[in-house]
């Protein structure tokens, strides 16, 4: 537990595509350090894009947990790092819009990133990069299950 009686849990996620657009899957693994409890999930779309798997990964370990948690979040994607810890509070002071040459446009995948933002909120997040296809074992699971995933579409 950490000093404020949240349980430390660490989600690591991914997701794949076969094209982009094309089918696709998303992955995480959900690992309570008190306990070393693990829990893995997969899924898939028959056409959808890569970065869209990314964030479904997240907001399917997110919506697993049952209570705040502080959390820290492995990904190999920098959509979803820097969507989460950069680029996120300007979309909503934008009203999910984003600059481009000087004008606002809309975010892509703005419905996903919105539900993304309800799920972060429960929750003290620390994110962690990692680079992908390189023997993290979480990762390389990961990995493993959206491919598994979207390959039932191929």
């Amino acid at each position: 537990m950490t000093e404020n009686d949240q349980p430390e849990v660490l989600l690591f996620t991914d997701g794949a595509c076969s094209g982009n657009p094309g089918p696709g899957g998303w992955a995480f693994i959900l690992r309570h350090v008190g306990s070393g409890k693990v829990k893995e999930a997969f899924g898939g779309d028959r056409n959808t894009t890569n970065n869209r798997m990314e964030l479904q990964a997240v907001i399917e370990g997110l919506s697993a947990l049952t209570r705040p948690c502080y959390l820290e979040l492995f990904t190999d994607s920098e959509y979803v790092r820097k969507g989460l810890s950069e680029w996120m509070a300007g979309w909503k002071r934008n009203g999910w819009q984003r600059r481009e040459k000087g004008k606002l446009k809309p975010v892509a995948n703005a419905e996903l990133w919105q539900q993304l933002d309800e799920l972060v909120a429960k929750h003290r997040l620390k994110f962690t990069r990692v680079a992908g296809h390189s023997g993290h074992p979480e990762n390389d699971r990961c990995d493993e299950l959206a491919v598994a995933a979207y390959q039932q579409f191929l």
